[in-house]
């Protein structure tokens, strides 16, 4: 096997994402035969050298798992949480494969949140190349006005940089009227800055879809297992080569 950047890596091997497998290494966790490694060019080989993170060695998953869960509120969507809260991973206890949550899910939102052991599965899904939708339900404390909703949908500034195009619709009118967003990107805390913009601020946020998979009747806290036709399906939307007649396959297995 030849050898590899660290956080590739640390990704196909289903330790984090590529871009938090940086985060490790600037930080001191990852050493390399008995050395900690700092710098993002370094390389390694599994079938030579041994790998760790935070001591613990690392080795290639035997197989791949890919994960739909139904995130609930005041749950943050990483592995570890520097002050001490309640993360996804409490929800994994006993799981044999070492997973991962993909991108995010604030704090104080809900709902579908992917977690594997793919490290280029995972990076694809996030990369803002790929543009993959995620859909949301989105409580407001009061409604925007038609400007508001035109310029929610073509995109504000945040931190100097404007966001990309979004879907907005209005699904339940009232005094706290209910919206459809659609995102293809993710920035953190985006949806609720985007309607704090408009003077509004967001009382529930739901993600309930990711490209075409649905959170459907998933239970806040319970996860399933994607089907092989769901996970060929990503992998063709995410440019990986598939083997079309089991699509086929998988499509009529469903």
């Amino acid at each position: 096997m030849p050898e590899e950047r660290l956080q590739k890596l640390l990704a196909h091997a289903g330790i984090a994402s590529r871009r938090k497998a940086e985060d490790l290494i600037i930080s001191g966790h990852v050493s390399v035969n008995g050395h900690t490694i700092t710098e993002l060019g370094s390389k390694a080989d599994l079938a030579v050298d041994k790998v760790k993170v935070d001591g613990q060695a690392i080795s290639e998953p035997k197989h791949h798992v890919y994960i739909a869960f139904n995130k609930p509120k005041s749950v943050i969507s990483k592995v570890h949480d520097p002050q001490g809260r309640e993360t996804v991973m409490s929800f994994f206890k006993g799981m044999r494969e070492r997973i991962y949550p993909v991108g995010r899910l604030d704090y104080a939102s809900e709902g579908l949140l992917l977690l594997t052991n793919d490290g280029e599965f995972a990076n694809r899904l996030i990369a803002p190349a790929n543009k993959v939708t995620k859909t949301y339900l989105v409580k407001s404390n009061g409604p925007l006005t038609a400007e508001q909703e035109e310029t929610f949908r073509r995109g504000i500034p945040i931190h100097g940089r404007k966001t990309a195009p979004a879907g907005l619709k209005l699904i339940k009118q009232g005094v706290n009227p209910w919206y459809e967003v659609r995102l293809v990107e993710g920035r953190q805390n985006q949806i609720r800055i985007m309607f704090k913009h408009s003077g509004r601020l967001v009382e529930k946020l739901k993600r309930v879809k990711i490209a075409f998979l649905s959170l459907d009747d998933l239970k806040p806290g319970a996860y399933r297992t994607l089907t092989r036709s769901e996970v060929l399906r990503f992998q063709k939307l995410l440019g990986f080569e598939v083997d079309e007649a089991e699509v086929k396959a998988a499509r009529k297995r469903r």
